[in-house]
């Protein structure tokens, strides 16, 4: 359900991730530079979030306005949207995946670094299988 987001809905609920809790000016105040929005368009983004499950609301403290959170820690919702593009976009392939990335936005030295302890913290952690027999592609597969 999350690879089928709309983009002013990842949007919105990114800021809530960034954010933690926020009402639906907040929200529109915090996405006006990237996303300018009128009030009533954040509040029915936001009501659809909570119809997916991925949002919940509760009565502020003061006033009237109601202050939203989501409900799943960003990673869940990035891993379905990942793996939704990695199956249609790239057929599979994390290395295509990433080397698009890296070519749309190259990384830092200090995003080398950390991908590279990354890699290497995967070594021990992975098994390898081979996919199919030994004819066909070759490729190995990993499984955590």
């Amino acid at each position: 359900m999350t690879s089928e987001l709309p983009k002013a809905e990842l949007d919105v609920l990114a800021a809530l991730w960034r954010r933690g809790s926020a009402t639906a000016r907040e929200l529109r105040e915090d996405l006006a530079e990237l996303r300018p929005l009128a009030h009533s368009t954040v509040v029915t983004l936001l009501t659809r979030l909570e119809k997916r499950a991925l949002v919940v609301k509760a009565k502020g403290e003061t006033g009237k306005a109601f202050v939203y959170r989501a409900k799943r820690a960003p990673e869940k919702t990035q891993g379905g949207l990942v793996r939704d593009l990695l199956d249609r976009a790239f057929h599979g392939s994390g290395v295509a995946l990433v080397a698009s990335l890296f070519e749309a936005k190259p990384p830092t030295q200090s995003e080398v670094r950390e991908l590279q302890k990354l890699l290497d913290s995967l070594g021990p952690n992975v098994r390898r299988k081979r996919s199919g027999p030994a004819k066909d592609s070759g490729k190995d597969v990993v499984e955590p």
